[in-house]
């Protein structure tokens, strides 16, 4: 997702912390973004009363598969309590078998109630260094409906038979019961698959994820692999930006999720009915500019390699190659939501993932997920899909879209608002920074590494890629402005 920081990857780490964490006593909390933006404070004591009442229930059997003896496992970032999958990946004879659970949201949500209304007025959770604004109330995400580990929880069970190349050859998706074994983050993980002793559920992960990378390489996918800038607590309550590189683990663990959205969405699209994430494909002339910004920074890009593949084999972390990854978010211009429910739509291709795609993997967390779900199960067991998901799938695109502009907004402004804390006693200091933009001749955007801002720069001869020493002219908290000259 967008962010103020390095594109498209910046995020803000706040999953770690309890809702509402902040320090105003110290001037460094984040509510005057909340209450720029009109963030949502409370819900709705109706969607409050709902929730409690669902809840209460027991969750029906009938209709479900029980699942729980399968040992699935949660993968998340540390601290995360809004838990939407449970994955097992097994060898299948010349392949392998992967289960996947999704929170099934729709278990504890009325069609039309007053929760489904505050739904989808929110969207999607916004996450700010000081605390999360739900779609769901807590009780439900973090508690009722998260796949928590010991707890039985309603499910919606997708399992994806692949090949040896790594291929989908068969696909099922039920409702179940299912009950995770463990709740494992992205750091451990890694330090377990290092050591040799990873959790038997996910040892196989390497090997899928290594294959599905490889796949998504044939298939164009153009993919960003740039470091996210991060906001987290420093401990002394106040905050500091961090650069955090993704972890391979966390790039095997995304595929299970790509590929479980690929295979919904190629059954949406068999039965001419759905929600697709949509990115058109990058136009011959963006793809012919990013091209020459490569050769003005001297990164080869043989002729005939396509976009994928040329970045791929970029590494990010030297400043030439980080300056084409940055060019190369012009190529993923676009983003929308597609309803469709009379036949598969003219232009249904997701150009980051070089495929069609839908998002089933996040219904805690998103509003769109809970729906294209419903449109699975109702393919997959040859009935009618729901009248309550028909009638809304024409809303669904304006909703993620105005929620996808909120949540960037959000993020951009967290960020801002940390840049300039951290530099704001630093006016006059130079630094060194690599040029990433140069929109014109006399100003451009410079990446500094520690701590690690983005920001304008003015001054003369700028050039991307470029290494060059800057000096802060500028750090504004109030304005959440930073700025920067050539020394």
């Amino acid at each position: 997702m967008a962010a103020a920081g390095i594109p498209p990857g910046g995020t803000v780490a706040a999953a770690a912390l309890p809702t509402g964490r902040s320090r105003p006593e110290l001037g460094l909390d984040f509510s005057a973004i909340r209450a720029e933006l009109g963030l949502p404070v409370d819900y709705p004591t109706a969607a409050l009363a709902e929730v409690e009442q669902t809840v209460a229930q027991p969750v029906p059997t009938g209709a479900r598969v029980d699942a729980t003896d399968l040992p699935l496992v949660t993968v998340d970032p540390p601290g995360s309590k809004d838990l939407d999958q449970a994955v097992l990946v097994r060898r299948r004879r010349s392949g392998f078998r992967i289960h996947y659970a999704i929170a099934d949201v729709a278990a504890f949500v009325l069609p039309g109630g007053a929760l489904d209304v505050e739904a989808r007025r929110r969207g999607q959770t916004l996450y700010l260094p000081d605390g999360n604004v739900p779609l769901h109330p807590t009780r439900l995400s973090e508690d009722a409906a998260s796949l928590l580990p010991g707890q039985v929880r309603a499910a919606v069970l997708w399992t994806i038979d692949l090949d040896s190349d790594g291929l989908p050859v068969r696909v099922d998706v039920r409702r179940a019961l299912v009950r995770s074994v463990a709740q494992l983050d992205y750091d451990g993980v890694q330090r377990s698959l290092r050591h040799g002793d990873p959790h038997p559920s996910i040892a196989l992960l390497p090997e899928v994820g290594r294959l599905r990378r490889e796949q998504a390489v044939l298939r164009g996918a153009i993919e960003l692999g740039l470091p996210e800038q991060q906001v987290e607590s420093d401990g002394a309550g106040g905050w500091r930006l961090v650069l955090r590189p993704r972890l391979v683990v966390e790039e095997w663990n995304a595929e299970i999720s790509l590929l479980t959205g690929m295979c919904a969405a190629e059954m949406m699209l068999s039965a001419g009915i759905g929600v697709l994430r949509t990115v058109p494909d990058p136009e011959p002339e963006t793809v012919a500019g990013l091209r020459r910004s490569a050769s003005r920074l001297g990164v080869h890009w043989p002729v005939d390699t396509p976009p994928a593949a040329a970045l791929a084999r970029l590494n990010p972390i030297k400043p030439e190659a980080l300056a084409v990854h940055v060019a190369a978010t012009r190529l993923l211009r676009g983003a929308g939501y597609t309803a469709f429910g009379d036949g598969a739509p003219a232009k249904a291709n997701h150009a980051g993932i070089g495929a069609s795609y839908a998002h089933v993997t996040a219904p805690l967390r998103r509003l769109v997920d809970r729906y294209s779900a419903e449109v699975c199960l109702a393919v997959a067991s040859d009935r009618e899909v729901p009248e309550w998901v028909r009638a809304a799938l024409a809303e669904l695109p304006s909703a993620m879209g105005s929620s996808d502009r909120m949540a960037g907004q959000v993020e951009r402004a967290c960020i801002a608002q940390t840049q300039a804390w951290s530099l704001a006693s630093r006016v006059g200091e130079e630094f060194a920074a690599t040029v990433l933009r140069v929109p014109n001749g006399s100003a451009g955007e410079v990446f500094v590494a520690d701590p690690p801002v983005i920001a304008r720069c003015t001054g003369s001869g700028l050039g991307e890629g470029q290494q060059v020493r800057v000096r802060l002219v500028e750090a504004d908290p109030a304005r959440r402005d930073v700025a920067f000259e050539v020394a």
